[in-house]
C-alpha cells in the first residue's frame, strides 16, 4: 500500500469525508476507484462513490458511510491505495509517500532527521526535514540529493550540517 492522505473531518450530513492529501498533485487521488483506509498495520478497502476537488483537499462520499456520525469516526484515519495500481516511475523519479519517513544523512554521516513532508515551490520540490536540531528545508535537486536508496529508506545529501545555521 502508498499511503496518499488523510481523512482529517467529516464534511456536511451526508457522510462525506474530508482527505488531506499527500500527493503533490491534490486531484490525484481522484484516479482510483477504490482506496484503502487504516493503518500500516490494517487496511481494508472501501469504495469511493464520489469524490471531487475542494480548495487543498478532497472530499469524497464514501461506501458505507451513511451519516456524519459514521463519517467522524474516520478521523485520523489514513487513505492509501494499491502500489500495483500507480503508474509506474522513470529513474530518478519517487513518489513522495516513498520519500515521507526516509533518514537523510549528509556525505560525511551527519543525520538531520527524517523527512517529515515535502514543498512544491514551482522551481524544485523540497524536502521538510525534522530531526533534534530542528527542521531543515532541503531542495530536492541532482546537486544536493546524492542518492535515494528505498529499500534502507535513506537519503544521501550534499549538505553541510551548518547551512543557514
Amino acid at each position: 500500500m502508498v499511503v496518499m492522505g488523510k481523512v482529517v473531518a467529516a464534511q456536511g450530513i451526508q457522510g462525506w469525508v474530508k482527505v488531506l492529501p499527500f500527493t503533490e498533485y491534490v486531484d490525484s487521488l481522484l484516479d482510483y476507484d477504490t482506496w484503502y483506509i487504516g493503518n500500516e498495520q490494517s487496511w481494508r478497502p472501501i469504495k469511493v462513490m464520489e469524490s471531487n476537488v475542494h480548495g487543498k483537499l478532497v472530499v469524497a462520499k464514501l461506501e458505507g458511510i451513511p451519516d456524519r456520525t459514521a463519517a467522524e469516526k474516520y478521523k485520523g484515519e489514513l487513505i492509501a491505495v494499491s502500489r500495483d495500481s500507480l503508474p509506474e516511475q522513470v529513474e530518478g523519479e519517487y513518489y513522495w509517500s516513498d520519500l515521507i519517513g526516509m533518514s537523510v544523512v549528509n556525505l560525511e554521516g551527519h543525520a538531520f532527521g527524517t523527512v517529515d513532508s515535502l514543498l512544491e515551490t514551482g522551481a524544485n520540490d523540497v524536502l521538510v526535514v525534522k530531526g533534534e536540531g530542528g527542521e531543515t528545508l532541503m531542495p530536492f535537486i541532482a546537486s544536493v540529493i546524492q542518492q535515494v536508496d528505498l529499500n534502507n529508506k535513506t537519503i544521501r545529501v550534499d549538505w553541510q550540517a551548518d547551512y543557514l545555521k
